[in-house]
């Protein structure tokens, strides 16, 4: 029977189908109501909830009237009549713009997200319980000084006044979700700092990984795949410590064979590890920056300059949040992260720094032996486990118990790894009481090289290289952290035996470190800062050295460096590394067997090309997806389905390594030569990135993109789009100065010329807001993408020219 025949009969009553038809229309008119109906529903409470920014609040909690100006970007100029106020209005101000990106940072560092998010969320929150991370964040908080804690507690009753303030009206996240945030407490910020940490300082599962690739291929080809450093190097220092010796030099980076060959992990648990903690999925996409520092004989203006762009994985709204605070005393502008009071990274009215990640190896772990009764073994006997009973809440369905249990190391973090064999205790700085601190009013407030060190002196984690340039015309650069000194070596897998316990921590002046170098340049880009020799170990894994080199290579020995150099560098899209690898394959090619007509296209772009990873490059195209198809070619035959398991910092260097000098022992057997393999290599590429018919055709960009989503909008069709950034045609590379991947990069760009510091510079990824509606969400965003930046006003006169909205605070 035709459809249309039993509702076209004049007079008759629609027959059964008719209805079920009809009723389905009716039921999807409905469903498409109720749909647009909650759309603009949740659009209207984004505009109803926005901040006010003009006029005046009254504030229960302040002593005195605090005026809080916002220039064109929304970022706030917070002026006070005391420390104490000053925090307090950070707190409120900043809860204005972010309040519920605060709670979602501090219930996913502390492992309470699935009690908003569901069961989906449960193994990330399993492995930040075992983390302790909240038990560690209220042992610290408990142990901070005095003034340190009380500006921190200005800061949470700030915070608490705003949710106070709001019960009724507060962010559209927390309605659609249906709950409302609990206070905000001095713990919050400090599990949120201590997130960062995690963030910057996480290399154990990296020791698993090692460990399962040595077992199966052993010490000698493993060594190869994991390098301490490079023969590219260039650490900002070259002289060794006083009071080194050869001696103590040749325990450094040492690996014990017999630990490597006794342990067993799975690739299953390494790659579910991966997935939970959040780890970029790009191959080289690790956490790091660039900073550098040049005195003024390297500049136009005769003073130092100082840049630095923190590498992080993008997320919407912004890892990062400006201000300027202001309080009789005390002024320092830049970053933070919303839910820690201070600033982070920035500059003061007498100094500027910035950082990069030191790679510090904070983390070990050691295989522990139980006797099934509670107890593990320790040197003296037998030793009861502490445990620790919690239940997961999860919102729709029952709490999950998870029993953490502890040895004199730290928490076995078996509970997520299902299928590793031995029981595994993880050992990390953060455990240790000597973690105490959260040291960011001292760091704000340093004045000189001297007060600024004594504040690092201090400064537990996570591993930083620190770039330091003053008012009076000095540079400098300091590692900093506390790295477990361990005279027996560093150890890249998991220890089994009594000999690799920590002794301490190298002391603070033992680190890396330089002031007022001859060369008036100091540089740093996750690669190798340690000299020649150093007596004493920082880290096995040390980041791919090509971002340094050319930062280096960049400004060894320029005169008349402008801001507009310093942007420039940080936007280098220019890769060495791939310019070299390009020329080999393309030598490669022209040597192998066959190579037929598409190879040779391959090849003659390669060979013409200047280097440049533009969006409009077809040769930047055929050498990273060349360099994606080598490594399953080079590692399948050796470790199976497993060659994923390889993961290393430097990888894209052993990579370059085996390109260039061909190690018969990696060759694969099917090959006759590395000409033959990398000639295939090129042709797998080709098929796996879909390249077209026509290779000139393969434009970078239209592959290589940037795509970053909110973690709630992003779920909801119509919101999507405009409340996310890309798929857009991204430059650069793994390797360039300007590091990227599809949503990792620059979180931001600062540059600060001491001639001039009310027009310092500072952009981050998106804008000040959380609120998808507000002009400050992501007016930033243009800046990044098209590699310009902007000025952060500092005093009095810039920040009153900058000045589009002004509210006043009153108690």
């Amino acid at each position: 029977m035709a459809i249309d025949s039993s509702l076209s009969a004049k007079g008759k009553r629609p027959g059964v189908l008719g209805w079920v038809l009809l009723s389905l229309l009716v039921l999807v008119m409905v469903v498409a109501i109720a749909v647009v109906g909650a759309a603009l529903w949740v659009r209207h409470d984004m505009y109803a909830t926005l901040p006010q920014i003009d006029g005046t609040l009254h504030v229960p909690g302040l002593t005195a009237a605090v005026t809080v100006r916002r220039d064109g970007h929304g970022i706030p100029h917070i002026q006070a009549a005391n420390m104490d106020d000053l925090l307090f209005a950070q707190g409120y101000v900043t809860a204005q713009d972010r309040l519920w990106e605060m709670d979602i940072a501090r219930r996913f560092a502390a492992g309470d997200v699935s009690q908003i998010f569901g069961a989906k969320a449960v193994e990330h929150d399993k492995l930040q319980r075992l983390l302790l991370m909240e038990q560690t964040a209220q042992r610290i908080a408990k142990s901070m000084s005095p003034t340190e804690k009380r500006y921190f507690a200005d800061y949470a009753r700030g915070v608490n006044a705003y949710i106070a303030s709001h019960r009724n009206n507060l962010p559209t996240p927390f309605r659609v979700l249906m709950y409302k945030p609990q206070p905000w407490t001095v713990t919050d910020s400090v599990v949120i700092g201590l997130s960062m940490v995690q963030r910057l300082d996480t290399f154990w599962p990296d020791k698993l990984a090692r460990g399962e690739v040595t077992a199966k291929i052993g010490p000698a080809l493993a060594a190869y795949l994991y390098p301490v450093g490079s023969k590219r190097d260039h650490p900002p220092i070259k002289a060794m410590p006083k009071g080194s010796s050869a001696e103590a030099a040749s325990v450094a980076g040492s690996v014990s064979e017999v630990t490597a060959a006794q342990f067993r992990g799975e690739f299953k648990d390494m790659e579910r590890l991966r997935a939970i903690d959040g780890r970029p999925v790009c191959r080289g996409c690790i956490p790091g920056s660039n900073e550098w520092v040049v005195s003024g004989a390297h500049t136009a203006s005769g003073m130092p300059m100082l840049s630095n762009d923190m590498h992080l994985e993008h997320q919407i709204p912004d890892i990062w949040y400006e201000a300027d605070l202001e309080a009789p005393g005390f002024h320092v502008a830049g970053v933070t992260i919303p839910g820690v009071p201070f600033i982070i990274a920035g500059h003061n009215d007498h100094v500027a720094w910035g950082f990069t990640a030191l790679y510090g190896d904070t983390q070990d772990l050691y295989v522990e032996h139980l006797n099934g009764k509670g107890e593990y073994e320790t040197p003296t006997g037998w030793k009861p486990l502490k445990e620790l009973h919690e239940v997961i809440p999860v919102r729709g369905g029952k709490g999950v118990p998870l029993t953490v249990e502890i040895t004199d190391h730290g928490p076995i973090m078996n509970p997520i790894l299902r299928h590793t064999w031995e029981t595994v205790a993880l050992k990390w700085n953060a455990f240790s009481p000597q973690a105490d601190r959260l040291p960011l009013y001292g760091l704000d407030s340093a004045t000189d090289w001297k007060s600024f060190c004594a504040v690092f002196a201090h400064w537990w984690a996570p591993s930083l290289n620190v770039v330091y340039a003053d008012d009076k015309g000095n540079i400098g650069y300091h590692a900093v952290g506390f790295i477990p000194y361990r005279p027996h070596g560093l150890m890249g897998v998991p220890i089994t035996d009594d000999q690799h316990e920590w002794q301490g921590f190298i002391p603070f002046d033992k680190m890396p470190w330089a002031y007022n170098p001859k060369n008036g340049l100091l540089a740093t880009a996750n690669s190798r800062v340690a000299p020649d020799g150093d007596p004493w170990p920082i880290t096995l894994e040390w980041a791919a050295p090509y971002r340094n080199e050319r930062i280096w290579k960049t400004l060894s020995g320029r005169t008349g460096l402008t801001a507009a150099d310093m942007i420039g560098l940080q936007t280098s899209v220019y890769s060495s590394l791939d310019k070299e690898i390009a020329h080999r394959l393309a030598d490669a090619i022209e040597h192998s067997e066959e190579p037929g007509k598409r190879l040779r296209q391959a090849a003659e772009l390669l060979r013409a090309w200047n280097g440049e990873m533009s969006v409009n490059s077809a040769a930047a195209s055929i050498v990273v997806e060349t360099k994606k198809a080598f490594w399953p070619m080079v590692l399948e035959p050796k470790l199976g389905k497993d060659w994923r398991m390889y993961s290393w910092a430097e990888s894209a260097y052993v990579q370059e390594e085996m390109m260039m000098d061909g190690p018969a022992e990696w060759l694969p057997g099917k090959y006759a030569n590395w000409d033959d393999f990398l000639a295939a290599a090129v042709r797998r590429g080709l098929k796996e990135g879909h390249a077209p018919k026509d290779l000139t055709h393969w434009k970078y960009g239209r592959w290589h993109v940037l795509e970053v989503e909110h973690p709630l909008w992003g779920l909801l069709p119509w919101f999507k789009g405009w409340t996310g950034v890309g798929p857009l045609p991204q430059s650069g590379g793994k390797s360039t100065v300007k590091q990227v991947g599809r949503s990792f990069g620059p979180s931001q760009r600062f540059t600060i010329d001491w001639a001039h510091p009310d027009q310092a510079t500072e952009n981050i990824f998106m804008g000040e807001s959380g609120d998808p509606v507000s002009p400050w969400y992501r007016d930033q965003f243009p800046y990044w993408y098209e590699g310009r930046t902007m000025v952060l006003p500092y005093g009095q006169a810039a920040v009153a020219r900058a000045t589009t909205h002004t509210l006043r605070l009153e108690p």
